[in-house]
């Protein structure tokens, strides 16, 4: 545990859920013996914050008040001069690939940027680093999905950074000597916000091409309020971007 990303990775996983309101939960029974009324409120308290954010329909709403960004209109791409598609994220060792492969965002991401190549003919970029040495680079895992799945060539690979921030980067100094200025920008929807951000940062104009967008809003129903797997994973995203952009704004 001595590189600090991965003290990052742990920081990251206390502050959020599961892991956040469950530890909320067990302080305060901790406390019941000798602070009867503050364990038994912390305990309540952890207990009720996982079963709200567990809820699809708490979670849709952490999702659109992160961002609202409208699908891509392949119109708004006429000026770009490239695609940049984020990574999110490797599988390790998946036994039926034979190694490391695209976990489930980043496949989202590297699907809708291939169908993005597709509606603009623009060449392609992909990004992201590898979290630990003895890991394939995310960015080489997307390529080769890109090139051998998909039937996209990957024109630029940026395989060092770790970080958002190292991403756009690391990704604009790679292309400013290729004379890119404005790309389509490939996350997803929860992730857009701070990544625009960033790439405005390093210099890059960006076009959001958002995937994962949720539907527009539609009336409630019963099981929109019982506490899912899935409420509890986008609420897990929604709550990261909130705590992530917050530490943008401190360290940036």
């Amino acid at each position: 545990m001595e590189d600090p990303f991965r003290w990052k990775l742990l920081f990251k996983a206390l502050i959020l859920p599961p892991a956040a309101p469950l530890l909320i939960a067990l302080i305060g029974l901790a406390l019941l013996d000798r602070h009867r009324r503050a364990g038994r409120f912390l305990t309540t308290f952890g207990v009720v914050l996982l079963v709200l954010v567990s809820m699809p329909a708490v979670a849709a709403f952490l999702i659109r008040f992160v961002d609202d960004s409208p699908p891509f209109d392949a119109a708004q791409a006429k000026s770009a001069q490239a695609i940049v598609i984020l990574g999110g994220g490797t599988k390790r060792a998946a036994p039926e690939y034979g190694g490391d492969t695209l976990n489930r965002l980043t496949l989202e991401r590297v699907r809708y940027g291939a169908r993005v190549a597709r509606l603009t003919g623009l060449p392609v970029m992909v990004v992201g680093g590898r979290p630990e040495s003895t890991r394939e680079a995310e960015a080489r895992v997307m390529r080769d999905a890109l090139q051998d799945e998909f039937g996209v060539a990957v024109r630029w690979t940026e395989d060092q950074s770790r970080n958002t921030h190292e991403n756009a980067l690391m990704t604009a100094a790679i292309l400013r000597p290729a004379g890119v200025r404005r790309v389509v920008l490939v996350a997803h929807g929860f992730d857009m916000p701070r990544a625009t951000a960033e790439f405005a940062g390093a210099g890059l104009e960006t076009i959001p091409a958002p995937t994962g967008l949720l539907p527009p809003p539609q009336p409630s129903v019963l099981l929109d309020y019982f506490p899912s797997v899935e409420g509890l994973q986008w609420s897990y995203y929604a709550l990261y971007e909130l705590y992530a952009g917050a530490a943008r704004r401190l360290l940036y």
